[in-house]
């Protein structure tokens, strides 16, 4: 009997977690360094591509970079701040090379990457990123590699405008905490019938 009670309200059950399941957002983002402009020594019309590509993006845990560019030609190097301010090429924390590579940001903090190819560094192709804090506020870039003035770009705007970070100010009770709140509640209602 308590089978043919509860198979009845069993499937509903399940579509409706499902229908719940389907509306929450997934937040990691695999971010193409430079856009458009992928993974090369930096040319002369935009000499500061990935400092300004770094600044209009905010990291965080889950997050990846994925770096684009004949593999025959470059490669890409993770190293310390100092190698970074002296493109310093030796004992790499990561060397990849294979035209398609793909960081995960597992961790807080800053990030320095470099062109393994010698002279390149000195071109500009480097990149500094910095992850978000777990409390939701990041590392401020006005003090590392990327600082630049608030009205750069990191690429025309052939688009319409370039939209803005949101604001750090709490925001109202989004629409999927209320999801999980009317999932919650719904489930206990239905599980209290069932029993």
């Amino acid at each position: 009997m308590a089978t043919n009670l509860g198979s009845t309200r069993y499937p509903f059950l399940l579509a409706f977690l499902f229908l719940v399941l389907l509306q929450t957002r997934v937040s990691c983002y695999q971010y193409k360094v430079g856009d458009l402009d992928a993974w090369g020594i930096p040319t002369s019309a935009k000499p500061q591509i990935y400092t300004q590509w770094s600044r209009y993006h905010t990291f965080k845990i889950g997050d990846s970079l994925l770096f684009l560019y004949p593999p025959s030609q470059d490669s890409v190097i993770q190293v310390g701040e100092e190698s970074y301010n002296s493109c310093n090429l030796k004992d790499p924390i990561l060397y990849m090379n294979n035209g398609n590579s793909l960081f995960n940001i597992t961790a807080h903090g800053e990030f320095y990457f470099t062109s393994g190819e010698q002279g390149t560094c000195e071109k500009k192709q480097k990149l500094y990123i910095s992850v978000i804090s777990g409390n939701g506020s990041a590392y401020s870039p006005s003090y590392g590699p990327s600082a630049l003035p608030e009205t750069s770009s990191s690429y025309p705007t052939v688009f319409g405008a370039i939209p803005q970070p949101p604001s750090s100010s709490p925001s109202p009770l989004s629409y999927p905490v209320f999801m999980a709140a009317l999932t919650g509640f719904s489930v206990s209602v239905l599980v209290g019938g069932i029993m």
